[in-house]
């Protein structure tokens, strides 16, 4: 009866080191169905546009990546009490606002397979919705009444605003280097990642070991998350992605994988690369020539090596943490970051 005690323990310790995505979203489920009624309640505007246009962006298929990671650091932490509700709304408000800015500063079209917001409705009122869920996350923090926790967000999301400055100044730079990419990577994606768990761990009262763990578990995710993203603008479908394959280069976006490319390049290579990103309205046959060199030079093997030392340096994070259930599923997020293909 011993053995088979301690058999169940390993057999479920395993269960812990391997549990698929799937099975990590089935532990907060409930919470994240609140998550979504939360959202409702705070759209609920006297101007009908704003209510419109959230809800047209909140409910176009959003992985809700952000809130799971803050839900599941607070409960890893043992917090079992209803704050985590309207915070895990904050961080989704606060991100889908940079999607509605990001979308008219990049004159995008599709935004998760679906006609963009800015297309539909203008980029005025883009921008405007945009501020009002900044707006609406900060009256839910401030209701919230933890200082630490608006510190941080305040912090987030002055640090994602210099990302986007940063990355607007590096556009079609060639340039770039590898460590400029990183600056506008961490500031502008894993910022608020980071800033997820964290304010998980600050929800569960944790030490400052533990939430600095999770702080710093949030930021090489979100950099890998960033980077997966950035291979996916090349290599992906339409339909998969929900966006423009190319759409970076079109825009003039220097990411790792043409970044890793232009390095090793050579100098008529280089040039062919800069007409490219240099055109107004770049061709289908520029388009592949790019596509064609980053193969050449594995820019995007280069790229996906990078984003598993991110998810190893990420999950590396968690080991000051006892293993369970909370702890197996932020493992299963980071593995995910890896294989997603959208």
């Amino acid at each position: 009866m011993l053995f088979v005690f301690f058999l169940n323990l390993n057999l479920n310790l395993n269960l812990f080191i391997f549990m698929h995505i799937h099975e990590a979203y089935d532990i907060i489920k409930e919470d994240l169905k609140s998550v979504e009624q939360e959202f409702r309640v705070n759209l609920d505007s006297g101007v009908y546009l704003i209510r419109k246009v959230g809800e047209y962006i909140l409910n176009n298929g959003g992985k809700r990546f952000r809130p799971s990671l803050l839900l599941l650091s607070a409960r890893l932490c043992g917090y079992h009490g209803k704050r985590n509700i309207p915070l895990a709304a904050v961080v989704e408000f606060i991100h889908t606002a940079t999607l509605l800015h990001d979308d008219v500063i990049d004159n995008a079209s599709m935004r998760r397979g679906k006609t963009s917001a800015n297309t539909l409705w203008g980029s005025g009122a883009s921008i405007l919705i945009g501020d009002f869920l900044f707006s609406k996350s900060f009256c839910l923090t401030v209701a919230d009444g933890d200082l630490r926790i608006l510190k941080v967000l305040s912090g987030t999301t002055t640090q994602m605003a210099e990302g986007e400055v940063l990355q607007l100044l590096k556009d079609g730079d060639v340039e770039t280097t590898e460590k400029d990419y990183l600056a506008v990577v961490t500031n502008k994606t894993a910022s608020l990642i980071s800033a997820a768990c964290q304010i998980g761990a600050i929800l569960g009262n944790a030490s400052r070991e533990k939430e600095t763990a999770l702080a710093e578990y949030g930021m090489n995710l979100g950099i890998a998350f960033q980077l997966v993203d950035d291979c996916l603008d090349y290599t992906s479908s339409n339909k998969e992605l929900g966006k423009v394959i190319g759409n970076d280069l079109k825009e003039g976006k220097v990411t790792l994988p043409l970044i890793h490319t232009i390095k090793n390049a050579a100098p008529a290579e280089r040039e062919e690369i800069l007409t490219a990103i240099e055109a107004d309205d770049i061709k289908e046959y520029q388009l592949s020539s790019v596509l064609a060199l980053i193969n050449r030079y594995k820019g995007i093997d280069y790229s996906l090596n990078r984003t598993r030392h991110y998810v190893e340096s990420a999950k590396a994070c968690l080991n000051c943490f006892e293993p369970n259930l909370e702890r197996a599923a932020l493992m299963a997020l980071a593995d995910y970051v890896v294989e997603r293909t959208y």
